[in-house]
C-alpha cells in the first residue's frame, strides 16, 4: 500500500485532536513532519510520535519526504502558505474558510493548479455518510418539493480575550468560523447558489467582530434558506429541510463525532417518523479522500477549490450586507 507522507503546518489544536490522529488512523496516509513558528513543535511532534519537528514552516516545505500539507493556521494566514507550499510541489489540504475573499481564493486555487498539486478547503462534515442518505431521501421525493431549510451552527464561547476567533485581524466572526458550514451545507445538499442574501448580526464592542448572525438566503431554485451562527448561544450543530410532505431533520450536521460518529437523520411525515442512524469517521474519510486523489490523478476531488471560491463568495456577501445594512444580490 503507497502511503502520502504528511507535513503539518502549525500546532493549532484541531491539528493536533483532529486531524493528526486522523492521518495516523488512515490506510493511506502518515504524519511524517510537524512546524511551529518556535520549538512548540518539537514538543508536539515528540507526544504524539511525530519523525520530525521543524521550527519554521519553510523548512518544511523544503521536506522532499513531505507530499501535503494540512494548514490548520488563522484565515488571514491561509493565501501566503498555501501558495508557498504549492510553489514548492506540495498538496494542499487548507483549513476552513480557504481564506478571506472569493478573489484570494481564486488566485490560491489558481497557483495549485499552475503547479500540479491538488488543493481542498477542509469542510470535513461533508465527508460523513449520513449527508448522502439526505439527498438520497430528497431525490426521491419522499418528503415533497423542498421549500425551506434551516440550519444552525454556534457554541459558546467562555473565555474571548486572546481567541482568534475574535480578532478581526485574523479573520475572526461566528460567519467566517461557523457560519461557513450552514452555507456550504446549503449549497451542497440543495445543489444550488445563493441569489440573493440578508444578515442581521451582533457586533461584539469591543472586537468587533460578528460575534452571533442571522441569515437569509434565497437560492436560484426558489428555496429559502435560514441560518444562525454564534459565538453566544449553547453547542448546536444541525439542520432541518422542509418539504410540501415532510421533513428531515439532521441534528448532528456538523460535528457528528460528539456523538461518537454517528450521524441521525429524522423524516417526519405527518404523524408518521423514522430514524435513521448511520456511523461515518468524517476526518479519517475526508483524509482517505484526498489522500487518494494525490497518489491518483485521475480520481476527481469531491470538493475541489472552484466550489471553494463559490463558498467564499457567499461568506463575501454576508459580510457586504453586514457592512451595508441590506440584501446583497450574487
Amino acid at each position: 500500500m503507497t502511503f502520502v507522507k504528511w507535513g503539518i503546518l502549525s500546532t493549532a489544536n484541531i491539528a493536533q485532536t483532529q486531524l493528526i490522529p486522523a492521518i495516523k488512523r488512515a490506510n493511506n496516509a502518515e504524519v511524517v513532519a510537524i512546524a511551529s513558528r518556535g520549538r512548540k513543535a518539537i514538543e508536539v511532534a515528540e507526544r504524539l510520535q511525530i519523525p520530525k519537528a521543524y521550527t519554521s514552516y519553510e523548512e518544511l516545505l523544503d521536506d522532499p519526504e513531505v507530499d501535503a500539507v494540512y494548514i490548520p493556521l488563522p484565515n488571514t494566514l491561509h493565501k501566503e502558505w498555501v501558495k508557498k507550499a504549492a510553489e514548492r510541489g506540495k498538496h494542499v489540504l487548507c483549513e476552513k474558510p480557504a481564506s478571506l475573499t472569493a478573489e484570494d481564493t481564486k488566485e490560491m486555487v489558481t497557483v495549485c493548479h499552475e503547479y500540479g498539486v491538488r488543493f481542498m478547503e477542509a469542510f470535513m462534515y461533508q465527508f460523513h455518510p449520513q449527508h448522502e442518505r439526505v439527498k438520497e431521501i430528497i431525490h426521491s421525493g419522499e418528503i415533497g418539493e423542498v421549500k425551506l431549510m434551516k440550519a444552525s451552527f454556534s457554541f459558546f464561547m467562555n473565555e474571548p480575550e486572546g481567541n482568534i476567533r475574535m480578532d478581526s485581524k485574523l479573520g475572526g466572526g461566528s460567519i467566517f468560523d461557523v457560519g461557513c458550514y450552514c452555507i456550504h451545507s446549503s449549497r451542497h445538499l440543495l445543489e444550488s447558489e445563493p441569489v440573493t442574501v440578508g444578515v442581521k448580526s451582533t457586533i461584539h464592542p469591543k472586537y468587533n467582530v460578528e460575534t452571533t448572525s442571522v441569515v437569509m438566503m434565497k437560492m436560484e431554485g426558489g428555496v429559502d434558506v435560514v441560518f444562525d451562527c454564534s459565538f453566544d448561544m449553547t453547542f448546536r450543530n444541525q439542520y432541518e429541510i422542509i418539504g410540501t410532505k415532510g421533513t428531515i431533520n439532521v441534528p448532528t450536521a456538523y460535528r457528528p463525532d460528539v456523538n461518537g460518529n454517528i450521524g441521525v437523520i429524522i423524516v417526519e411525515k405527518g404523524s408518521v417518523k423514522r430514524e435513521e442512524k448511520i456511523f461515518g469517521e468524517q476526518y479519517i474519510l475526508q483524509v482517505e479522500h484526498f489522500s487518494d486523489a494525490v497518489l491518483d490523478p485521475a480520481i476527481e476531488l469531491k470538493y475541489p477549490g472552484e466550489l471553494a471560491i463559490l463558498n467564499m463568495k457567499v461568506i463575501e456577501a454576508c459580510y457586504q450586507s453586514i457592512e451595508s445594512g441590506t440584501f446583497i444580490n450574487l
